[in-house]
């Protein structure tokens, strides 16, 4: 099971989890931050990190989000060549800088 982030984060990236991740698996949009389902430890060190209540745990996020979360990683984005896929750490490859269609649309 892994956290994922909601709403709460679109437009309002405070990174305050990436710096408490101890996998790095946490990485960075244009708007929002999006937790890598794949490599999360279910730790939970960035749910009580997080100013704005935006993680949770899979079983209790919000469906679109949980969905949105894993087409982050799994479709190629706007501007992007390739998927981000499953790096290994967001350190490896720094900002993505782009959002998925829908945190785009919001």
């Amino acid at each position: 099971m892994a956290f994922v982030i909601g709403e709460a984060c679109i437009d309002y990236m405070d990174r305050s989890c990436m710096e408490e991740c101890p996998v790095d698996c946490i990485y960075e949009g244009e708007r929002k931050l999006y937790i890598n389902p794949h490599e999360c430890i279910d730790c939970g060190a960035c749910e009580i990190a997080c100013p704005v209540e935006a993680i949770t745990v899979d079983r209790k996020a919000d469906p679109d989000f949980k969905e949105d979360a894993k087409r982050f990683f799994l479709e190629v984005l706007p501007t992007r060549a390739e998927p981000v896929g499953n790096p290994g750490g967001a350190a490896k490859i720094d900002a993505i800088g782009v959002d998925t269609p829908m945190v785009t649309a919001y």
